[in-house]
């Protein structure tokens, strides 16, 4: 498979990790839109949330869990922040691996056209 998060998941392509467990990696996004800007996404590749089943549910609840600590420890979590993941081509989802965006650090806009 040539799926980039699949690979920084196996870390055959470096980059800076911010949180890692057993089957979730979480690291800086190369083209922030916030001055903090961090994707989490699972190890096993799942294509996009249209992917999500029963037997493959319970890493959302952990992705979650893993945002609470991320965004304690960067620092954001009483000023507050946005997740965002996008799904198909309508919503930009320009990697076909199912991926959470964490974004803040700042003000963000009230509108996401």
């Amino acid at each position: 498979m040539n799926c980039i998060f699949c690979k920084i998941g196996k870390k055959e392509i470096p980059s800076t990790i911010v949180y890692e467990n057993e089957s979730i990696i979480a690291f800086k996004d190369l083209n922030p839109q916030a001055p903090i800007h961090i994707l989490v996404v699972p190890k096993n590749h799942i294509s996009s949330i249209n992917d999500i089943t029963q037997e493959n549910s319970s890493i959302i609840s952990e992705i979650f869990l893993s945002i609470n600590e991320i965004v304690e420890k960067e620092g954001i979590k009483e000023s507050g922040y946005r997740v965002i993941s996008n799904c198909g081509n309508d919503g930009c989802q320009s990697v076909q691996h199912l991926h959470f965006h964490i974004l803040g650090g700042k003000k963000l806009s009230e509108t996401l056209s």
